[in-house]
């Protein structure tokens, strides 16, 4: 099946860039542009798109009030939202996050990564590359986050072990081969510990586990 994208960019060059890039691969296709964040949001509504890939910084809303509006707690019908961002605006990235963003893109990450970032987020596979989020998640850690959240109960061994391992930007069949179990044994794993963790996605696993500091340096 193919993945519907919305691209919301005030740039009009970076939207054109984005849909090329998309467009060239079989199961993906661009059902929408929005110039802006108001624009965005409608056309998400009404639309539905399987993906937004919005800007961080765009006119009238921004990618935060956006990514809120579409993806945000007490939200119904939850979009997939990635944020796009250039890496040195991430007090607005973790607005996001915390917004209900599942990923993260850098504008100059390249073709293969933005289209792994797509097509990650459209089956909730949140955590696209390590290159891109333990830069981020240990920055927004070294500036200074919102306190973590207590687990209302406290995670088992394995647990902890897949949550480090997610925090890593490890997925499912990474995990699973890392730690000698299945794959549904690992969705298992994740589907209870956010549960625990009172969180909606990987996104948010990895970044309570950098909050906690329970991640080393790989």
């Amino acid at each position: 099946m193919t993945i519907s994208v919305l691209l919301a960019d005030d740039q009009a060059m970076v939207r054109s860039g984005l849909r090329f890039i998309l467009e060239d691969q079989p199961d993906i296709s661009v059902v929408a542009e929005a110039s802006d964040g108001v624009e965005a949001i409608e056309l998400a509504r009404r639309l539905r798109p399987d993906v937004c890939l919005v800007d961080i910084r765009m006119p009238r809303l921004d990618g935060i009030e956006v990514t809120r509006a579409l993806a945000g707690p007490g939200n119904p019908n939850p979009l997939r939202v990635i944020v796009v961002t250039t890496f040195d605006l991430d007090e607005y990235v973790y607005g996001a996050l915390r917004g209900g963003a599942v990923g993260f893109v850098l504008k100059d990450a390249g073709p293969a990564l933005l289209v792994e970032a797509v097509r990650a987020a459209n089956v909730g596979d949140a955590l696209v590359s390590p290159s891109i989020t333990l830069r981020l998640l240990r920055h927004l850690t070294a500036v200074g986050a919102p306190s973590a959240r207590v687990p209302g109960r406290p995670l088992s061994e394995r647990e902890t072990e897949v949550v480090r391992a997610i925090a890593r930007g490890r997925k499912n069949q990474e995990i699973a081969a890392e730690l000698f179990i299945s794959v549904s044994t690992v969705k298992s794993h994740v589907s209870g510990i956010q549960t625990k963790l009172g969180v909606r996605n990987r996104v948010e696993i990895a970044a309570w586990a950098w909050e906690n500091r329970i991640v080393g340096n790989p």
